[in-house]
């Protein structure tokens, strides 16, 4: 049986963060600078400069995401954080479309990306991060978060097209379904408030 332990990501961590975003996935190239960024700044950055991007973001603070760890050795990111810092949300017109929260509302906060290592899966680390992201958004002062999964019930999914999350580790972590964003995306949320 493994033992998983999550960890906020601070600079102290930084070698983690880069350990839990490779193995697997896109999260190497990406640095999950993706949520942070538009379209046209994405297409124009090179990785180390998403390197460097995600670093000053991490020193600036607040954290912006959840270490998993799997016997002490880093093995999965979540990012989570106000929506007012994460400049592609309201940029995408189906999330846009969907919501009815106001974007320049600091309290509602997203999960925006998952990454786990493939020597990981199956494991449940992305349970784990979900619940720590939604306690440290708590603690933080959150009202509401929302999620943007993919609904794996369907047609199979690559593992590079899961980085939103599934619907189904959003709904066993207390989400409610709130609207179709497109088939097989949905938006979840789960209310904070006392």
């Amino acid at each position: 049986m493994v033992t998983i332990t999550t960890e906020v990501a601070t600079t102290d961590r930084w070698d983690d963060v880069q350990h839990a975003l490779t193995g697997g996935g896109d999260g190497a190239s990406c640095q999950c600078i993706w949520p942070v960024l538009s379209n046209k700044d994405w297409n124009t950055t090179t990785t180390p400069q998403r390197t460097e991007m995600f670093r000053a973001e991490i020193a600036g603070g607040p954290p912006p995401g959840i270490i998993a760890y799997v016997d002490g050795e880093a093995a999965g990111w979540i990012r989570i954080g106000p929506r007012t810092r994460q400049a592609r949300i309201p940029r995408t017109r189906i999330i846009a479309a969907a919501t009815t929260e106001p974007f320049d509302d600091e309290s509602v906060w997203a999960v925006t990306c998952f990454v786990v290592r493939r020597e990981h899966r199956g494991v449940g680390l992305n349970h784990a991060l979900l619940e720590a992201a939604v306690d440290y958004a708590r603690e933080s002062g959150a009202r509401l978060i929302e999620g943007y999964p993919v609904d794996t019930r369907g047609e199979k999914q690559r593992a590079n097209d899961l980085f939103h999350g599934t619907l189904g580790t959003f709904l066993a972590a207390g989400f409610t379904e709130k609207t179709a964003l497109k088939p097989g995306r949905t938006l979840v949320a789960l209310d904070l408030t006392p």
